[in-house]
C-alpha cells in the first residue's frame, strides 16, 4: 500500500466516483503514465528487476494487463516450496513415508512430475512454513484449503513476518483472516477476499516486502491432526516502491460486558492506512444489536475520535438492520441470521476500505460500541432508549504501516478462540468449541 498523497480528499472523492476494476480504483490513471514512461525507463534500467512503473507491482487490474514490466512471476505451493524457477513438480515418491497428506500415495506408480506432493500434513501442535523467500517482491494472491471437506478451525493460525522481524505483522486464525467467522462457512465475493465452496479461501491484498518474507501455519489443536493443507501463494519478484507500507492483520475477541466499547485495534504507532474490518459477532439477546458507533481515533485523539460512525449496519454499508445476506466488493454480511431469532445468533460482517482508506501519520485506535434497543416497557408507552449490550465479538483489523510495528497483544488462547460463546465473567459453564 503506497502512502503517497494520502491526505488529498479531492483525489479520494474522484476514486470513489470513478474507480473501476483496478486495485484501489486508481488503475484508470495508469495506462497513460505507463505508456509515457515505459520506453524511457527500459532504456535506463536495461534488464534490471525494477519495473518501468515503480508502483506497477501493487497497482494490478484489468486496465494494466497490456503493459509489460520487469516483474518476474513466482508461485509457492507444496509442489514448489521455494518458488524457485524450474523447481516445481520435482518431488520423488516415498513409499516408506508413514505419515503423509491426503492422496499422498496416489502417485507412487506414476513417479516424478505426476502430482507427487500437492499437499502438506500438519499434525497437532505442529507449525509449518508456507513461504520463506528473499525479496524484494509482492504477494499478490493466496489460496488456501484446510481439511478434506469443509473444515474451518480457529485452532489453525497464520503468521506473516516481513524483512526478518521477530514478531509477526499478521497473526490471525485462518478462517477469520479470510472473513469466515465462528468456524461457519459462508461465501464471500469481494475484491480483497473470495471464499468459494466448499472451503476455498482466497485473498488479494497486495503485500510488498523488501528483504524477506516468512509465512507460517500453526495447528494448535491438542488432539486433531490436519491431514490435508492445500495452498498456493502467488507473488512477483520486483522492487517495492519507497513509499510502500507493510500489510498487517490482528485478531481479537472479548465479551462486551467486560469491554464496551469493544476494541478492534489499539497501540498502532507509525504512519499507515487502515483498510478493513471483519467482525464475527455473536448476538446474545433477542433484539436488534447494531446501533453502536465505530470510532477511529487518529494521531493523538484521546477522548473523542476524528472519524465517528452512526451505527453498525451503517458502517457495513447496509441500512435498517441486516434483513438478508449480501456479499459485495467492499462490504457484506454473509451468514444467515436474524436479530429477532432465538440467541445465540452468529453474524459475519466485513468492510473493506479499498476506495476510502483511513490514513494516519502517528497512531491509530479503532473501537465499536455494542449498543441496541432496550426492551419495550410493560405499558408499551413512551420513547424507547438505547441500551448497552453484553455480546461476544471477535474481530480482525487490516492495515498497512511503516515498520517497525508495536508487538501485538498476546493471541487469545486456544480455548478463548474456539469456544462457541465466550462465557460471562461470572459464569462457570463448560466451553463448547466450534471447529
Amino acid at each position: 500500500m503506497c502512502l503517497k498523497n494520502c491526505r488529498a480528499p479531492r483525489v479520494g472523492i474522484v476514486l470513489v466516483l470513478i474507480g473501476g476494476l483496478g486495485w484501489m480504483g486508481s488503475d484508470w490513471l495508469l495506462p497513460r503514465t505507463h505508456a509515457q514512461t515505459t520506453a524511457e525507463a527500459e532504456r535506463a534500467s536495461g534488464d534490471k528487476l525494477s519495473s518501468s512503473d515503480p508502483t506497477a507491482a501493487i497497482h494490478q487490474g484489468l486496465s494494466t494487463l497490456p503493459y509489460l514490466t520487469r516483474m518476474r512471476s513466482r508461485s509457492i505451493c507444496a509442489e514448489n516450496p521455494t518458488g524457485g524457477k524450474g523447481q516445481g513438480g520435482r518431488a520423488v515418491p516415498d513409499p516408506t513415508e508413514k505419515e503423509f497428506p491426503g492422496s499422498g500415495r496416489a502417485a507412487d506408480e506414476l513417479g516424478v512430475g505426476w502430482k507427487v506432493r500437492p499437499f502438506l500434513r500438519v499434525n497437532r501442535g505442529q507449525t509449518v512454513t508456507l513461504m520463506d523467500v528473499d525479496g524484494p517482491g509482492v504477494i499478490q494472491h493466496i489460496w488456501l484449503v484446510e481439511g478434506l471437506s469443509d473444515s474451518l478451525s480457529r485452532a489453525h493460525v497464520l503468521r506473516f513476518y516481513w524483512d526478518n522481524e521477530t514478531t509477526p505483522s499478521v497473526e490471525v486464525p485462518v478462517p477469520d483472516f479470510f472473513a469466515v467467522g465462528h468456524g461457519k462457512f459462508a461465501r464471500v465475493n469481494s475484491l480483497a477476499v473470495v471464499v468459494n465452496p466448499k472451503n476455498a479461501l482466497n485473498c488479494y491484498w497486495p503485500m510488498p516486502f523488501r528483504k524477506h518474507v516468512k509465512v507460517t501455519f500453526a495447528n494448535d489443536s491438542p488432539d486433531k491432526d490436519l491431514s490435508l493443507l492445500a495452498y498456493q501463494i502467488d507473488y512477483a519478484e520486483t522492487d517495492a516502491p519507497a513509499n510502500a507500507a507493510y500489510f498487517h492483520a490482528q485478531f481479537r475477541r472479548a465479551r462486551t460486558d467486560q469491554q464496551n466499547p469493544y476494541v478492534i485495534l489499539d497501540g498502532v504507532q507509525g504512519r499507515g492506512r487502515y483498510v478493513g474490518t471483519f467482525l464475527a459477532w455473536t448476538q446474545l439477546r433477542k433484539t436488534w444489536f447494531g446501533e453502536g458507533e465505530i470510532k477511529f481515533f487518529l494521531d493523538g485523539d484521546r477522548e473523542f475520535p476524528t472519524i465517528c460512525g452512526t451505527g453498525t449496519e451503517d458502517y457495513f454499508c447496509g441500512s435498517f438492520g441486516f434483513p438478508e445476506v449480501f456479499s459485495g466488493p467492499y462490504a457484506g454480511t454473509t451468514l444467515p441470521a436474524s436479530d429477532q431469532a432465538e440467541p445465540p445468533q452468529f453474524w459475519s460482517l466485513y468492510r473493506w476500505h479499498i476506495q476510502d482508506p483511513i490514513c494516519f501519520d502517528q497512531d491509530m485506535r479503532v473501537t465499536i460500541q455494542a449498543l441496541g434497543w432496550e426492551e419495550l416497557s410493560k405499558k408499551g408507552k413512551g420513547p424507547r432508549h438505547y441500551q448497552k449490550l453484553n455480546e461476544d465479538i471477535a474481530s480482525v483489523a487490516y492495515w498497512y504501516q511503516t515498520e517497525p510495528h508495536v508487538p501485538f497483544p498476546p493471541l487469545p488462547s486456544l480455548a478463548e478462540r474456539t469456544v462457541e460463546v465466550l462465557p460471562a465473567p461470572t459464569a462457570k459453564t463448560s466451553l463448547r468449541e466450534v471447529p
